[in-house]
């Protein structure tokens, strides 16, 4: 009996010192994962259970903020110049080496072309030097399953996916089976979250210089009155289950020119009711989020598509760390029996590890392995699943009312 089995020097203790040994168990498969979709540079060894083995990030968060925004030049030089360096520590940190591993698994689609193009190219070179079979990963349907790494959630189960790009509503059927109910028309919840705390200039405040636009929203929200700004919710009089930011944006944008009038301060200088501005825009973003997901709810209910027993509703992506949206989705789950899932902070932002643990979904089913030999082109743009978003509008359903109310 091994009782640090999932300690990385116990790991390498069994693999090194016991070989041939008859009570010795046969070595789980073990998969490289890269991540290079947009401003991250990840990679993590993960098993077939889910241990991970060895990890590491190189987060291009500060450098960004400073520039205002992604600049995708700037992003793909940080991924070239730390690309090997990520994966050599995370092969060093699982204690194996390359011709140990049984693939790797890599993001091709979708996120930004130049990010994208240097994970690609780095993995294929890695798999041909190593001759290991190559998996290509969307990256949405690796943030949909990451919750499968740490809770036994079988499909099919309804899963939301909000971050800095994307902003969708899907029921995930399989590994690689998924029908689209909703998604952005223009652009994501947490873009435009980004772009709130930069016209606010939050980057300026002092507690949060080092945090992210969505982060400085959140944070400054917990002391803000949200009631003092009223946003209007978007798409109220469209039943169905896409969303919509831009609208917002320019209330709040609207609101912050009043403000600063008001008070004769500059752009770059903090107004005196910043914390009510991010409450109320928080808020809003969340409200909206919480109505859609409560219409996909009613509609994957009106058709079966949810399990009688224990449906769960998975929510996932960079803005699924923000605790007060998740509390406004809780109170839509309460009220329609739902299981709410968020994988931990740290796995729904971008990361190797997600990556890696949909290659071991697709190599346990024996889907979408290549050889090291095949090309492989990576897509900015890819659709997740079958779009069925129509159906979900011409079915028109009206909410039930409910009090989105959450403590501060």
């Amino acid at each position: 009996m091994f009782p640090c089995a999932l300690n990385g020097a116990a790991r390498c203790w069994m693999k090194r010192c016991t070989p041939g040994r008859a009570f010795s168990t046969p070595r789980p498969r073990l998969v490289l994962g890269i991540e290079t979709s947009c401003d991250e540079t990840g990679a993590a060894v993960l098993d077939e259970t889910g241990v991970i083995w060895g990890e590491s990030l190189h987060s291009q968060k500060k450098t960004h903020l400073d520039a205002g925004g992604i600049i995708p030049t700037v992003a793909q030089r940080l991924h070239r110049e730390n690309i090997s360096r990520v994966v050599q520590e995370a092969l060093d940190r699982s204690g194996i080496e390359p011709s140990e591993l049984t693939a790797v698994a890599t993001t091709v689609k979708p996120g930004l072309a130049l990010s994208l193009g240097i994970g690609l190219d780095f993995s294929m070179k890695f798999v041909r030097l190593h001759r290991k079979p190559f998996i290509p990963i969307h990256h949405m349907e690796a943030h949909a399953l990451t919750v499968r790494m740490l809770h036994p959630v079988d499909f099919p189960f309804l899963v939301l996916l909000v971050s800095g790009g994307h902003s969708l509503l899907a029921l995930a059927k399989g590994i690689d089976e998924f029908l689209l109910l909703g998604q952005t028309v223009d652009v994501a919840a947490g873009d435009t979250l980004d772009k709130i705390a930069r016209r606010l200039s939050l980057k300026n405040h002092p507690e949060c210089s080092t945090l992210s636009g969505g982060q400085a929203i959140e944070l400054l929200a917990k002391e803000g009155d949200r009631l003092a700004f009223h946003f209007k919710s978007p798409m109220g009089q469209l039943y169905d289950c896409n969303f919509s930011f831009a609208g917002l944006r320019n209330q709040v944008t609207m609101a912050i020119n009043k403000k600063e009038r008001e008070e004769g301060v500059e752009k770059g200088q903090l107004l005196s009711c910043v914390k009510d501005i991010a409450a109320a825009s928080q808020h809003t973003v969340a409200s909206h989020m919480a109505k859609r997901t409560h219409r996909a709810i009613l509609f994957c209910k009106s058709k079966g598509f949810l399990p009688q027993h224990n449906p769960t509703l998975v929510v996932s992506g960079g803005v699924a760390s923000n605790e007060y949206i998740r509390q406004t989705l809780k109170i839509v789950t309460d009220a329609t029996g739902l299981h709410l899932l968020c994988p931990p902070s740290k796995f729904c932002t971008d990361n190797g590890v997600m990556i890696a643990w949909n290659g071991i979904e697709r190599l346990k089913q024996g889907k979408g392995i290549m050889s090291y030999t095949e090309e492989v082109n990576y897509e900015p743009k890819a659709p997740l699943g079958l779009d069925i978003t129509s159906e979900v509008k011409d079915a028109a359903i009206k909410l039930p009312p409910l009090k989105l109310r959450i403590n501060s």
